[in-house]
């Protein structure tokens, strides 16, 4: 896929990935979101000994545009080292849709291959808050 509109968003994510604190797996993961504004915020996975601390890349990002102020989310991006790229863990998917909605999301691998989906592909029957009970 060639989208020069991605290209900065994966170059984000790229450089994001080698920033990724990953002794126990070594699986690092790096995310960038652009905002409408035209705003690029990026993340790292930070693993933990105590491995329900984790936090994943594409949560990192989002929480740093949401900490920036900016929450209408456009695009992300997600750099892996794996073939094909690893798309994002369950718990991702739920906040990404979330926080982003129906987004594009390019899945990408440090050897430039690239596959590009919705939110929605990967995460569809998505769990919303309007589902909770407001009793």
């Amino acid at each position: 896929m060639d989208d020069p509109q991605f290209d900065p968003l994966i170059e984000e994510a790229t450089h994001a990935r080698l920033k990724a604190y990953a002794p126990y797996s070594h699986f690092r993961v790096g995310a960038a979101v652009r905002t409408r504004s035209g705003k690029i915020f990026h993340g790292c996975n930070i693993e933990n000994s105590s491995y329900g601390a984790t936090i994943c890349a594409e949560r990192v990002a989002l929480g740093n545009a949401y900490a920036a102020g900016e929450r209408d989310i456009e695009a992300m991006a997600i750099v892996t080292d794996t073939t094909p790229p690893s798309p994002p863990c369950g718990i991702c998917r739920q906040v990404i849709k979330e926080l982003g909605g129906n987004i594009p999301i390019l899945l990408a691998n440090v050897a430039g291959e690239t596959r590009r989906f919705i939110t929605d592909d990967l995460l569809p029957e998505a769990f919303m808050g309007n589902m909770l009970s407001q009793d």
